[in-house]
């Protein structure tokens, strides 16, 4: 018997996360792309790969999919809860008019003030269920603010660290 899709996420909002903003730079769109993400991990130190999941359903998806596409993971502060607001609801309006944007070495937009930063290229793919996992090989990193308090979700809430 397999657990239902609502049981599922019942049990997974109880298993805190960082909070962070994925950017695309991919040469499928004329401008860059962001999402919120928690769906975030280190793999390897040696070399240095991450993973991000994303869902089939969302634009950016396709995006990734492109060859030459790139990603950035912008790790958030406790204070940057509008701009994760922002990057996951804001569906008609150019995500990346507030924060503060450059590229990084992939072309990936980075955020100046974020906890940290990697940017990456696509190392692999991997297809599974309702997403696709992408491992990224960390092309650059920055930690522009590393006493910052990160932004955390926990229960459906953002939380603080005490």
């Amino acid at each position: 018997m397999t657990a239902s899709s609502e049981e599922f996420r019942d049990a997974l909002r109880h298993f805190p996360s960082g909070v962070t903003i994925v950017t695309i730079q991919s040469p499928g769109s004329d401008r860059p792309h962001g999402l919120t993400v928690s769906a975030f991990a280190s793999i390897s130190p040696e070399p240095p790969l991450i993973m991000v999941a994303i869902d089939h359903r969302h634009s950016a998806y396709p995006l990734l999919e492109h060859e030459g596409a790139t990603f950035a993971v912008n790790i958030l502060a406790f204070d940057q809860m509008e701009l994760s607001n922002r990057f996951a609801w804001l569906k008609d309006e150019d995500r990346f008019a507030e924060g503060d944007w450059h590229t990084a070495v992939t072309g990936a937009p980075v955020l100046r003030d974020a906890l940290a930063w990697l940017d990456c290229t696509i190392h692999a793919r991997y297809l599974a269920g309702t997403h696709t996992v992408y491992i990224g090989e960390v092309q650059a990193i920055r930690t522009p603010r590393p006493d910052a308090a990160p932004l955390v979700y926990w229960n459906r809430g953002y939380r603080r660290l005490q």
